[in-house]
């Protein structure tokens, strides 16, 4: 699928260059790319967002399986983000990449596969990493700040291990975010108010709501949001809390909270006798219809709040028209999220943008790492084996021989980390040819007797290691 689409894509002349930008190359070091592809609700409907985001549960695994470039993805959506991270085999195939990935997510959200790649930001090198980290963090989420987003984050990972589709580079980049998140978290005080999507939409509707001891509520999903919007209404006092759910799971989410369940049946009867709605399952169409809600209505005065935090729309948003019905959905919490730009905010960004750096800076050493082992295990292996060969050998002679021999690998070693921690890519090559040109050392003369001139055999002025060496 990846191929020909690329090949479709490319006849007439027109070369996958303009979808996407060169690489730089400290961002490419080593064979694999990560590469992430964005949609939030900063740019699109929450409707888009919606479509995009149909049967996430098998993108991933239909990405890997069927896009030859794709080693490896995570996908993360939520009520507000539908992102893929993925890991790519080399730089010359992103393109492909995200070619492939566009055909498979039109294919099932059954837009064009030319808008999909529209819709869907690039992300490459640090910016990965720091969208991620800020993500996770609260940092761009529709209410500054929020928790719950670094549970998805984490939900996400365990998705893609259970679906086989995580790698190293992947597991460690979900890693960092969780760290940084909590490092946020500690850090600022962000999260500590209780800031999240929900308590913006409770506090949206609580005006017109009895005091919340007094409050009874219908909670429509057993999900995770379902179970931050049960811990929020607790929190707030509210106590009458009946729990329904399209699939069936509300007696065991009930029962183990404290609460009680309702069945379909029930449903409507209860919305009778109810104050507040909130909606969360997730499940396809709504689960509550405008006419459902008007024969429940019939004959009651008392105002209903309902808010609807899914992004598939468990409400009709039609109720909105209903009297005495007042309808609060993610659209509306977005429109009325507070303005964060506060000191504690500017703080979170700044240590996500210095763990995002560290991140590239490690993950870049990490790629490189191999070669400078590889030197140095040729150069440390062969002076083994050649001590080995020797048999009777004086141990004096040996360790000098040894902290020569390591002390003349350490300062190239350094360098060529450094370098590529840095992405300097001729500084790296530089210390690489260092290691390289150091030979096993000759070691013939240390079979001989104490006296022996060890600046033989370690090939240096004469008279340079006739003191004792200082250990190192």
């Amino acid at each position: 699928m990846c191929r020909a689409t690329v090949d479709e894509r490319m006849r007439g002349g027109k070369a996958h260059a303009s979808i996407v930008p060169d690489i730089p190359r400290s961002d490419s070091i080593g064979p694999v790319v990560l590469l992430s592809l964005i949609a939030s609700h900063h740019d699109l409907d929450l409707a888009v967002l919606e479509r995009l985001s149909a049967d996430t549960h098998a993108i991933g695994h239909e990405i890997v399986a069927g896009c030859a470039p794709v080693t490896g993805a995570v996908v993360l959506a939520t009520c507000n983000r539908f992102e893929l991270y993925l890991e790519v085999d080399d730089p010359e195939h992103v393109a492909a990449a995200r070619a492939g990935v566009a055909a498979v997510v039109a294919a099932r959200s059954g837009y064009r596969a030319e808008r999909v790649e529209t819709e869907l930001h690039v992300g490459r090198g640090v910016e990965v990493a720091e969208h991620l980290f800020a993500v996770a963090s609260g940092l761009d989420s529709m209410v500054v700040g929020e928790r719950e987003i670094a549970g998805q984050v984490r939900r996400a990972l365990s998705a893609a291990r259970r679906d086989g589709t995580t790698t190293s580079d992947l597991e460690a980049l979900f890693q960092a975010a969780s760290r940084t998140s909590r490092t946020v978290g500690s850090s600022t005080g962000l999260g500590g108010a209780g800031r999240s999507v929900v308590s913006v939409a409770l506090d949206l509707v609580q005006d017109d709501l009895p005091a919340w001891p007094d409050v009874r509520c219908v909670l429509i999903g057993t999900g995770s949001y379902a179970g931050a919007s049960f811990a929020a209404l607790r929190a707030r006092g509210c106590s009458d809390i009946r729990v329904f759910s399209p699939s069936g799971r509300a007696h065991a989410f009930a029962t183990a909270r404290g609460a009680r369940a309702i069945t379909g049946v029930d449903l409507h009867a209860e919305l009778t006798d109810v104050d507040l709605v909130v909606a969360c399952s997730g499940a396809p169409g709504a689960v509550l219809e405008v006419e459902a809600l008007a024969a429940a209505r019939v004959g009651v005065d008392r105002p209903l709040a309902v808010v609807d935090l899914a992004l598939r729309h468990d409400v009709d948003p039609g109720v909105r028209e209903l009297h005495g019905v007042r309808l609060v959905s993610l659209t509306t919490v977005s429109d009325n999220a507070p303005d964060e730009h506060s000191a504690p905010v500017a703080a979170a960004h700044e240590i996500v943008a210095g763990t995002a750096a560290d991140f590239q800076a490690d993950r870049r050493m990490r790629l490189r790492n191999p070669r400078i082992i590889a030197e140095r295990t040729r150069v440390l292996t062969g002076l083994e084996t050649a001590i080995e060969a020797l048999g009777s050998t004086d141990e004096r002679a040996v360790r000098a021989l040894r902290r020569r021999t390591r002390l003349a690998l350490h300062g190239p070693t350094v360098r060529a980390r450094d370098a590529a921690r840095a992405g300097d890519e001729a500084g790296y090559a530089a210390a690489i040819a260092e290691l390289a040109a150091i030979p096993v050392p000759d070691v013939t003369d240390v079979a001989v007797a104490p006296d022996v001139r060890l600046d033989v055999a370690l090939d240096v002025a004469p008279g340079a290691v006739s003191r004792p060496l200082p250990v190192r």
